[in-house]
């Protein structure tokens, strides 16, 4: 016969907050794809596979998370691509 006894176990929960932002571009119809794209491999450093996959999702989701940081690491970009004409948010 076996028996069980039942242990109490002490759980430690970490809250951790996070300071991670979104670079969120958003849908127009006024920057070509060419455009999109362009600006996301200078400003943000994609490949251009990375900015014509965000510039897809831009066109048919209506806006992307194109980086994740920090609001001092982002908020540059997103002042880059304002400066181009494309809309973003650091969310």
């Amino acid at each position: 016969m076996q028996t069980y006894q039942e242990e109490e176990v002490e759980v430690l929960e970490d809250v951790v907050t996070s300071d991670i932002k979104d670079l969120v571009v958003f849908n127009d119809e006024v920057n070509t794809f060419d455009h999109v794209i362009n600006t996301l491999i200078k400003v943000c450093k994609h490949t251009p596979e990375q900015a014509e996959q965000c510039t897809l999702m831009i066109h048919y989701k209506g806006k992307c998370t194109v980086k994740m940081g920090s609001f001092e690491e982002l908020a540059p970009m997103r002042n880059a691509i304002c400066q181009r004409g494309i809309s973003a948010e650091v969310m």
